[in-house]
């Protein structure tokens, strides 16, 4: 399964970024062969629009859990309606941290509508 977690740099060592459509980059893990991948976010600096076009940007790499601080209701709608789950993590660790947060089940999910 390929795990999406919102991050402020490229890494599992990044610290996570609270914002959705805004986090300078997203990390990808698959979570059965731990490899990862980090993609720079192109809408960082985009006007308007910007949660549905990045929920895009999580299908186009087969994403089916998203991990950020908070999700803005257009992109709620679009993950939900691209079948991402999304989870809330406050923490300030890094991807690694919030993965194994994940992992462990300890991870609120977001209520998406």
């Amino acid at each position: 399964m390929i795990v999406c977690i919102t991050a402020r740099a490229a890494g599992t060592d990044a610290p996570v970024e609270q914002r959705f459509g805004r986090a300078p980059y997203f990390v990808f893990v698959d979570t059965e062969t731990g490899k990862s991948e980090s993609v720079e976010n192109p809408l960082v600096g985009a006007a308007g629009g910007i949660g549905p076009r990045a929920a895009q940007l999580l299908a186009e790499h087969g994403a089916a859990v998203l991990i950020t601080g908070q999700v803005g209701g257009n992109a709620a709608r679009a993950l939900e309606a691209g079948g991402v789950k999304a989870y809330t993590y406050r923490g300030s660790g890094s991807v690694a941290d919030a993965l194994a947060e994940y992992t462990a089940g300890t991870l609120q999910p977001i209520s998406l509508v």
